[in-house]
């Protein structure tokens, strides 16, 4: 147990600076990378806090706290993937409907161009 959490913590320190890091050099843009801080000052807290893991493992039902940790962590990245999918698929669309638009601008222009030479 120990060794994981200290993995854990590690590697969630390693996360925050990465991403700290990613918004100060504008790698990311700040409001996505809320998400990946709150996964990782999630996994940081239930990591340190014994107490917190085994109320979180009773509360799961589970009677192996760090099996509750990986639990937890996997479902809060999951999460976190869920809402960058969705953020992915709304810019794809806005995409989309900029290119349309961006079409139509082009034929009117055209048309346009055409009318005053005829």
């Amino acid at each position: 147990m120990d060794r994981l959490s200290n993995v854990l913590t590690i590697f969630s320190l390693g996360l925050i600076l990465l991403v700290l890091s990613s918004v100060r050099r504008a790698h990311i843009r700040v409001e996505y990378s809320v998400s990946w801080l709150g996964a990782a000052v999630v996994l940081l807290i239930l990591s340190r806090s014994t107490s917190a893991l085994g109320w979180l493992s009773e509360t799961m039902g589970i009677h192996d706290p760090p099996l509750a940790l990986l639990l937890t962590v996997f479902a809060v990245f999951l999460f976190v993937f869920y809402r960058f999918s969705v953020m992915v698929s709304n810019l794809k669309d806005a995409n989309i409907a900029l290119t349309q638009r961006v079409a139509i601008l082009e034929y009117y222009l055209r048309s346009h161009h055409e009318s005053d030479e005829a």
